[in-house]
């Protein structure tokens, strides 16, 4: 049976979200962390029902900021970038689930210990009863965006780094996300953010489709902004391309950039880094004037959701987003 990884639209069973709790990574900002995965949580929730998985001994504490309509779930982790380190799940043709557990090296190795978040997805698979497919490869969430219909798109900045998969040529890497998502076409955009240096240019930070052939591009307006002609290129090679079914994609500007500052250090909010939930888009937000004029070009993208901010200021100092620290479920003829 082939499975395929079926587009962030596709009706969903659950969100799954990790809480943090390694004082060792975020010293004086974790209870500021806290809340906002919090607010991300309740606010996924509204659409869909959401489980965070907390460290044993500290469900009570994500429960308490959570609420009551948040399922709450102890088991082993290192961090909570579930987006990165949970399951990508997959669909067969004839609805039953199975996900596929990548392997996860912590962006290349950049923060220790991470063997608990590389072993998270069989243990997730195993709670949800769903069937793992192993792959040996080295892959987060955050570098790929698929439309369900056999175009993923991801960047040779992340993917071709020589931390993630050193042995691995681009042809052979191309072949195992075809082999394990299920897709057929593979668009190479060359750059992910110049500042992304956590996850070395992931493709969230970049795009991501919203619909079938159509993609929203993040295209900063502010020519002193440092990925100003980086995205142009990237759009130019989205222009030329086709997408599996020989498309070509129609391209959604969102130009609008937020810079702030966390515990004293400048930070972008990427407004890109939305989930889309059942019937919802959760978008991370500054609390900036600008906010307000990226959730319209957001909302004119997905004209059948609703559109809700959630302020992620200290999400975006560590990194991510509200798509980084979430993982979609997709529902299942098997979990109905």
């Amino acid at each position: 049976m082939t499975f395929r990884m079926p587009a962030e639209w596709t009706a969903h069973e659950r969100c799954l979200m990790a809480w943090p709790t390694r004082h060792d990574l975020w010293g004086r900002v974790l209870s500021t962390l806290q809340e906002e995965h919090a607010a991300v949580a309740r606010a996924i929730a509204a659409f869909e029902p959401v489980t965070v998985v907390a460290p044993p001994g500290h469900g009570e504490s994500a429960r308490a900021l959570c609420g009551d309509g948040v399922e709450i779930l102890e088991l082993p982790l290192d961090d909570s970038w579930f987006r990165d380190s949970a399951p990508i799940f997959t669909l067969g043709p004839d609805g039953t689930r199975a996900g596929v557990d990548f392997r996860f090296n912590a962006w290349g190795g950049k923060h220790h210990p991470y063997d608990a978040d590389d072993r998270i997805s069989a243990l997730l698979l195993d709670h949800l009863g769903d069937p793992a497919i192993r792959s040996e490869m080295i892959l987060e969430g955050g570098a790929i965006t698929v439309d369900g219909e056999g175009t993923l798109i991801t960047t040779e900045q992340c993917l071709l780094h020589p931390n993630r998969n050193p042995g691995m040529s681009r042809a052979e890497i191309e072949a195992e996300l075809t082999l394990r998502l299920g897709v057929s076409k593979v668009i190479w955009l060359p750059y992910g953010g110049l500042l992304d240096t956590e996850t070395d240019g992931h493709v969230d930070g970049v795009c991501a489709f919203v619909a079938p052939g159509k993609v929203v591009v993040q295209l900063p307006d502010d020519p002193e902004h440092p990925d100003h002609a980086r995205m142009r290129a990237n759009r130019a090679v989205l222009e030329a391309s086709r997408d599996a079914r020989g498309r070509a994609l129609e391209i959604v500007d969102l130009p609008q950039s937020a810079f702030t500052e966390v515990d004293g250090k400048p930070v972008e909010v990427g407004y890109l880094n939305f989930y889309l939930a059942n019937g919802g888009v959760v978008v991370p937000v500054a609390g900036l004037p600008q906010d307000d004029e990226a959730l319209a070009v957001i909302a004119a993208a997905c004209p059948d959701r609703k559109v809700v901010g959630v302020v992620a200021r200290t999400l975006a100092y560590g990194g991510g987003g509200v798509h980084c620290i979430t993982q979609q479920v997709p529902a299942s003829v098997l979990h109905v």
